[in-house]
């Protein structure tokens, strides 16, 4: 018994300690204050935010490269939410999280995300 129930506290969920990353990409729609386009890039040094399980939390956070990726290495088996804010010209806080969430079903895998777009 006392053998089972140990088992039982070693299994782990999301989160860090683990040999898979998630990686990704910011892309910046760049809006004037009239509402027209200016220009579309990869983001650098933009804040990206990393949710384990169905948390209301960040676990995680890291920036942007020069090139607007970002990586979160070292993670275990499940489910993830990863998310950046965005202006937002409706929103009363005048930002928006727009999020992508997946799983990571591997150890020693990298599950590569869409672009995560954002308003700036």
């Amino acid at each position: 018994m006392l053998f089972s129930m140990l088992g039982l506290s070693c299994k782990k969920g999301p989160g860090d300690g683990g040999t898979s990353t998630i990686k990704g990409k910011v892309y910046a729609m760049d809006y004037n204050g009239s509402g027209q386009l200016q220009g579309e890039f990869y983001s650098p040094e933009e804040r990206v935010y990393l949710i384990y399980g169905d948390g209301d939390f960040y676990g995680m956070d890291t920036r942007t490269s020069f090139d607007g990726s970002y990586e979160f290495p070292f993670l275990l088996k499940g489910s993830y939410t990863v998310f950046a804010y965005s202006n937002c010209d409706t929103c009363a806080s005048g930002t928006m999280a727009v999020k992508i969430t997946t799983d990571i079903t591997k150890n020693n895998s990298t599950v590569e995300l869409p672009d995560l777009v954002i308003r700036k």
